[in-house]
């Protein structure tokens, strides 16, 4: 480009500077990144690797086959494959010490504890418009001296379905388009919670007026290792009004306004699991009637579009847990785990080339 010929020797110096300082940068941001969202998965990817369907059938569906499907056409290097499109946040949890009794965690101890977040939206384009899009997520990062917690929550509070092939033959279904759906959930009877909540959900007009739910249950341990199953959901606490963008970046802007004009509010809401409930199937809803406990509120004071922030770099695997919390035996749990970890592994590789000048940039 005629720019290029203008440069001088010293101003190309600077800019090779400027490339390497951006490549050097890049390189510690991915190799942190990746300790805390790969090493974990290194440990059991041999187990995972292929994600069985139930015993009586030998179909197996691997974490690339998962990755391959949502990453779907055109490709956008760079990008998660799946919530592609997102905005970065960060703020503090407010604990009132109430888990304590269930977690040694040190995050549910009394006190503020900050994090890094991101809220997104469904579907692999970067570019989509916000407001027509079926499912918004919430992910949250915690430290805790040398620990990571990573949490990753969606608005529908159960899946589909149980098994990570069923979850697999869904998404076919949905790129399948017509009445290919329809279909699946007729054979899948399973799906009926997920339905249920479907048909009385109605997108809101603002990512801080939804409820987002962890889907997946995990256990809670005490200082004696007694176990608790629970799911937990981020119930908001801000006042519901219009939306005045009616752009493609609508819910970001919202999201801006509203913490430009004081912090965005949650109360994190933790659900008891008795002894009837199956916190290894994350298709089935827990009764109302199970006890709940309010661990303190989620404030949001900042944020940052997502290729200047600090999430970008995160993956924000749902299987990083700290010492007082465990995985329980839930396969998709498991499943998305290891999606996450190679839709990672792809955008890192498509960054790096980026930064390095190569062709697969964003």
């Amino acid at each position: 480009m005629a720019v290029h010929k203008r440069v001088g020797t010293r101003q190309r110096s600077l800019l090779s500077q400027a490339r390497f300082n951006e490549v050097f940068i890049f390189m510690i941001r991915y190799s942190l990144a990746r300790f805390y969202g790969i090493s974990a998965f290194v440990a059991w990817y041999g187990a995972v690797l292929f994600l069985t369907q139930p015993a009586q059938a030998s179909t197996k569906v691997t974490a690339q086959q998962f990755v391959d499907l949502q990453q779907g056409q055109p490709h956008f290097p760079g990008f998660r494959r799946a919530h592609a499109k997102g905005v970065c946040v960060s703020g503090e949890f407010v604990s009132n010490g109430s888990l304590t009794h269930y977690s040694d965690a040190e995050v549910f101890s009394a006190g503020v504890h900050p994090f890094i977040g991101r809220f997104s939206i469904a579907g692999n384009n970067p570019h989509a418009d916000e407001l027509s899009a079926p499912v918004r997520s919430f992910a949250l990062s915690f430290v805790t001296g040398s620990e990571r917690w990573n949490i990753a929550m969606n608005t529908p509070p159960v899946m589909a379905v149980s098994n990570p092939h069923d979850f697999y033959q869904q998404l076919v279904a949905i790129k399948q388009g017509g009445d290919a759906i329809k279909t699946f959930f007729a054979k899948h009877p399973e799906s009926a919670d997920f339905l249920a909540w479907k048909a009385s959900y109605t997108p809101t007009e603002s990512l801080a007026l939804e409820t987002y739910h962890s889907i997946n249950a995990f256990y809670l341990h005490d200082a004696r290792s007694n176990k608790q199953a629970v799911r937990w959901q981020m119930l908001p606490l801000g006042e519901a009004s219009k939306n005045p963008f009616t752009d493609s970046a609508a819910l970001q802007k919202e999201l801006a306004a509203r913490i430009a004009h004081g912090n965005v509010r949650f109360t994190w809401q933790f659900t008891l699991a008795a002894p009837a409930d199956d916190e290894n199937n994350p298709a089935i809803q827990w009764p109302s009637n199970r006890a709940q406990v309010n661990a303190g509120e989620i404030n949001i004071t900042q944020w940052q579009p997502q290729l200047e922030g600090a999430c970008h770099a995160l993956n924000f695997d749902p299987l990083i847990l700290p010492t007082g919390l465990s995985a329980t035996a839930d396969p998709i749990l498991r499943a998305r785990s290891a999606a996450y970890a190679e839709s990672y592994r792809r955008r890192a590789k498509e960054q790096l080339i980026g930064a390095l000048g190569g062709k697969e940039s964003e």
